[in-house]
């Protein structure tokens, strides 16, 4: 009981490693691939090279067909089939599943993958690490953060091996042996930093989240004034077209009411013409009185309502301003 208390208190230790990001920082790993590509090339190229020659043999047979028999022919044909077959096998035997570059392959990984796994051993036993996963395998790591990946520490275990193997000299074997081979970890500085960087995303996302909140507030803002705007360039468009009506209602009610009136003069002329009571001139000057008041009538009276036009556009005006 006491040491589980004691492992929930400390909480799971979890890390992970590159493989394949360890083996491109091997240099032996890596002079050993170069060699291994340099022979599959080779391979690759005498391959190429004899279906080559068996294509160019099948292109001759073709051309010289009319000038042999059937059983030279078939003799040709045969010996290319051949052929072909054998190099065919030497493909697969080279290239195959099974073949000379995969089994080289897994002798050129085999050493480093054991001295991958020792190291990572030693270094999940000396800091106490509970699960030590591998981001270049088949598992799905979705994120991984950079604080615990290994496998620059793995990088410097398996060359301080190589060293030690390689020292010529005492002083030397001595020397790679007394190397620290995994720094010491202060637990407690490791909690401290986690605490931090826990902090650190608190504060980064509160930041972030009121950013966003006056990103938000902002565009509220931006389409209020929007909305204002707009119903301000609609109502001055309202005020525009009620205006225009009315002008045009004005301007086709005088015209009727001067009509009407020309057309009751007129017929007044016409029943005083009649009238044998008075002297022509006498007629002739009351009717003219007559056309003068009521024009000075008519002219007093458009522009009353020219008068009261403009101040109706103006209220108009001032109430939108």
């Amino acid at each position: 009981m006491l040491c589980l208390s004691t492992h929930a208190q400390r909480g799971v230790r979890i890390a992970y490693i590159d493989t394949e990001y360890i083996l491109e920082n091997v240099p032996e790993y890596q002079e050993a691939t170069t060699q291994l590509n340099a022979k599959a090339d080779k391979w690759k190229n005498e391959v190429q090279a004899k279906l080559s020659t068996i294509e160019q043999r099948r292109k001759d047979l073709s051309n010289e067909k009319a000038l042999l028999t059937n059983e030279l022919i078939n003799e040709r044909e045969e010996d290319i089939s051949f052929e072909e077959k054998e190099i065919l096998d030497y493909q697969q035997k080279r290239f195959g599943p099974n073949g000379d570059l995969f089994i080289q392959k897994k002798q050129l990984m085999q050493p480093i993958q054991d001295q991958i796994f020792a190291a990572v051993q030693d270094l999940a036993a000396s800091r106490k690490y509970d699960f030590i996963f591998d981001k270049s395998s088949d598992a799905v790591m979705l994120y991984s953060a950079r604080q615990y990946d290994l496998s620059d520490q793995i990088i410097r275990s398996i060359t301080r091996s190589a060293k030690r193997t390689q020292a010529a000299s005492k002083a030397e074997r001595k020397a790679a042996k007394e190397e620290e081979l995994v720094p010491e970890i202060n637990y407690e500085q490791e909690a401290r930093e986690k605490a931090l960087e826990e902090r650190k995303q608190t504060r980064e996302s509160a930041i972030e989240k009121a950013r966003q909140e006056k990103l938000a507030a902002r565009e509220a803002k931006v389409k209020e004034a929007e909305a204002r705007r707009q119903k301000i360039l609609d109502d001055r468009e309202k005020v525009k077209q009620e205006k225009l009506a009315e002008r045009n209602t004005i301007t086709e009610t005088a015209k009727g009411e001067e009509e009407a009136a020309k057309s009751e003069t007129t017929k007044k002329g016409e029943e005083e013409g009649e009238v044998e009571t008075k002297t022509r001139a006498q007629l002739i000057e009351e009717n003219r009185q007559k056309k003068l008041a009521e024009r000075e009538a008519r002219k007093k009276e458009l522009e009353e309502r020219k008068r009261k036009i403009l101040e109706d556009r103006q209220k108009a005006k001032d109430s939108i301003n």
